[in-house]
């Protein structure tokens, strides 16, 4: 008797342990973002019995994506995997992707009016939803009040006087150099993205595009742009073949009065601050208006749901990976640490977002007037277009090659991507 009761026993248990759902989730995710994501899943995990996300991170870019298109391809892609939300028109138009149906999403406790319009927006392909986007990750200005100080250029309050136009940047500029510090630092060494992003966001703040109906659309913009980002080099505002760890060193070393980057280097900010390695006060604001609006490069991390060929779509697979994605969503505040803008408004309007320094001195500002690459197979994170913009904009800004014959090999190269099919 005892042991018939024992085995029933057994039995109970491994019935209750195989009705767990696992979900294989892929991501890119390193470093701290790695470590704020793995926090997000082993909540989840430990939040309820029905669902376990099985975490897989994989190295970024090229390699990342090309794993998930070909596993997807033979059917063997993740349940669930994270996606630049510059990648998604032409992975949706691949169908690598499977569509989030409104009725899924609801489910979930998902729905598009909790995000931010334009990341939303991005989140769609021909009238389908194709991803929940977790946060925006814009490019921004940060700035050395010590070194601003010097130059005059804060006001009586001690804030930083607002730019308003390229002609104030420049003055700026001037005058931080007339200190002796570096005016401005920002990565622009061999195979540089910055160049691209900067280029992308002040070509945006004058009306113009990069690219429509398969057609190049920034005509002579193009040029007069990445002249206006040659001339910080030519006119010593800024240095020559800075690769990204010395554009970052350049100013937490207190050396730069001024760096374009990413948000991604918040905590490097932050973190430096409480150790005493950064011994300057600083402050981040959304990047400048500088022309006619405020547009700025950003991408986003975004949740989708890979479509396996020849392996239909489970249910419950579904539905648990939706949940995690909305379980993400609602502790995105988590993932605000590494300096992200949340995508979802409740979070990126609550009482603890709002407290978080710097982050909430750009947030909003920065995710009304976020502008992604181009849509297109070939276009995104990591992406053949930002590459070959690499392979020319970086070799003018140093002054290696004119401007007007890099615009001209940048867009052979893309006229060539445009009119091509994506590879498999």
């Amino acid at each position: 008797m005892k042991r018939t009761l024992m085995s029933l026993s057994l039995f109970a248990l491994a019935a209750q342990a195989s009705a767990v759902t696992t979900i294989n989730y892929w991501d890119l995710l390193g470093g701290g973002d790695g470590a704020r994501m793995q926090q997000l899943v082993d909540g989840f995990n430990k939040s309820q019995p029905d669902y376990q996300i099985k975490r897989t991170t994989l190295a970024w870019g090229i390699p990342y994506y090309t794993k998930v298109r070909t596993s997807s391809a033979v059917g063997q892609g993740p349940d669930l995997a994270i996606l630049h939300l510059s990648r998604l028109s032409g992975w949706a138009e691949a169908k690598i992707l499977r569509p989030i149906a409104p009725a899924e999403l609801a489910g979930a406790g998902l729905k598009g009016t909790q995000f931010f319009p334009k990341l939303w927006q991005a989140s769609g392909y021909s009238g389908q939803n194709y991803a929940v986007p977790l946060d925006t990750h814009p490019m921004v200005l940060y700035y050395n009040k010590d070194i601003l100080k010097k130059a005059g250029l804060l006001g009586a309050d001690g804030n930083f006087k607002p730019i308003t136009s390229m002609a104030d940047f420049n003055t700026a500029l001037a005058a931080i150099k007339k200190t002796g510090a570096q005016g401005i630092s920002f990565e622009n060494g061999p195979t540089s993205y910055m160049p691209w992003r900067i280029w992308l966001a002040l070509i945006a703040q004058q009306g113009g595009s990069i690219e429509q109906n398969n057609k190049l659309t920034y005509g002579a913009l193009g040029t007069s742009t990445l002249n206006t980002i040659t001339d910080w080099v030519k006119n010593g505002y800024a240095g020559k073949n800075v690769d990204y760890p010395t554009s970052v060193a350049q100013f937490v070393n207190g050396k730069a009065g001024f760096m374009i980057n990413g948000v991604w280097e918040v905590p490097t900010l932050v973190d430096g601050a409480k150790t005493g390695k950064i011994k300057f006060d600083y402050g981040v604001m959304p990047f400048p208006k500088l022309y006619a609006n405020q547009s700025t490069w950003a991408d986003s991390h975004a949740f989708v749901l890979p479509n396996n060929q020849g392996k239909p779509a489970d249910a419950a697979k579904i539905k648990g990976a939706l949940l995690f994605v909305a379980y993400a969503e609602k502790n995105a505040l988590v993932w605000a640490g590494g300096g992200h803008v949340p995508a979802n408004l409740n979070v990126a309007n609550a009482t603890a977002f709002k407290a978080m320094k710097p982050n909430v001195d750009f947030a909003a500002t920065a995710a009304q007037n976020v502008t992604y690459d181009p849509q297109g197979w070939y276009s995104g994170a990591a992406g053949p277009l930002e590459a070959a913009s690499a392979k020319y904009f970086p070799a003018a800004i140093n002054g290696q090659l004119p401007v007007d014959r890099a615009i001209s090999l940048f867009e052979t190269d893309a006229k060539k991507l445009i009119s091509s099919k994506p590879k498999p």
